[in-house]
């Protein structure tokens, strides 16, 4: 039976996907999922090599048919996003027509209603890919969304599936997914269904701040939840509240991990800390594997 690890923050910074990338180091061979689907990070640190790429058209753009086109302006006047812009004049002064910026454009349609001419459609529009990489980890399923573009709730959950269909065909046992930080739309997609979040939060207030918000969110969405403190020794006391709350949420508090200047040093050579180190930060996560391991009974 696959089961699946969700690694989460309630907000960026807290050694996230620096933490996954060891987990997959000592898990392999698992399947990684990256539903971080804005800021990719766990690329830099698990080599893919892509052998499959898919487009993923994630919602519709605007355009105007400029043959039907007859500048009166409608278009322009109820475009909230500011997408729609007159083109310069033609050689003989003549109005030229209207046209859509596709960065800009966020598919509302009200463009659609206003025009008098029927001359703008919605069209289906690619806004980013999704891959199948190799790494040496494992498999992993990665996406990218262009910049400015919505729908990354759906392209996550489009990561999530495929990382479950590979695991199955190669008879792997267990998908590691990197979650998007905070508690939005990406949040919700990467936890739906699965076996475990873990929570990582840092010894700062604005950790316990996120840390709270996700573990709301966890327990509400019925999904078993452990918690990790990441450079408990920034603030022992205030590793302390931020367990005690967890608890108080219903996670199980799991292994500790110290503040440890090889992670810089790992992350700058492109590995995860745990492939080089035994001490410190390494020897921390190693336990929090067995942690998680006994906690999920993953072989």
């Amino acid at each position: 039976m696959t089961r699946e690890i969700v690694v989460v923050s309630g907000k960026g910074g807290t050694g996230k996907t620096s933490i996954t990338a060891s987990l997959a180091a000592l898990g392999r061979p698992l399947v990684l999922a990256d539903c971080d689907v804005e800021t990719p990070d766990l690329e830099m640190l698990s080599e893919p090599r892509v052998a499959r790429q898919r487009p993923f058209a994630g919602g519709k753009k605007a355009r105007v048919d400029t043959s039907r086109c007859w500048a009166c302006g409608a278009c322009e006047l109820v475009c909230g996003s500011g997408a729609i812009r007159q083109g310069p004049a033609g050689a003989n002064g003549e109005e030229a027509a209207y046209g859509v910026d596709p960065v800009a454009c966020d598919g509302c349609g009200a463009c659609v209603l206003a025009c008098p001419e029927d001359a703008i459609h919605l069209e289906t529009a690619v806004t980013g890919a999704w891959f199948l990489s190799e790494t040496r980890f494992g498999p992993m399923v990665h996406a990218r969304l262009n910049p400015g573009e919505d729908d990354s709730g759906r392209l996550v959950s489009i990561v999530r599936h495929r990382a479950r269909m590979v695991a199955e065909q190669r008879g792997l046992s267990l998908v590691l997914v990197d979650g998007a930080p905070g508690v939005g739309a990406r949040v919700l997609a990467s936890l739906a269904h699965a076996d475990l979040a873990l929570v990582v939060a840092e010894a700062t207030p604005s950790g316990l701040y996120g840390a709270t918000r996700v573990l709301r969110l966890v327990r509400d969405m019925g999904v078993g939840a452990a918690l990790c403190v990441n450079r408990w020794d920034l603030d022992p006391d205030l590793a302390d509240r931020i367990e005690a709350d967890a608890r108080a949420l219903g996670a199980t508090i799991v292994t500790r991990i110290r503040d440890d200047p090889s992670f810089v040093s790992s992350q700058l050579r492109g590995d995860a800390i745990v492939e080089r180190a035994r001490r410190g930060a390494a020897e921390d996560i190693a336990r929090l594997w067995g942690d998680v391991r006994g906690f999920m009974s993953v072989d």
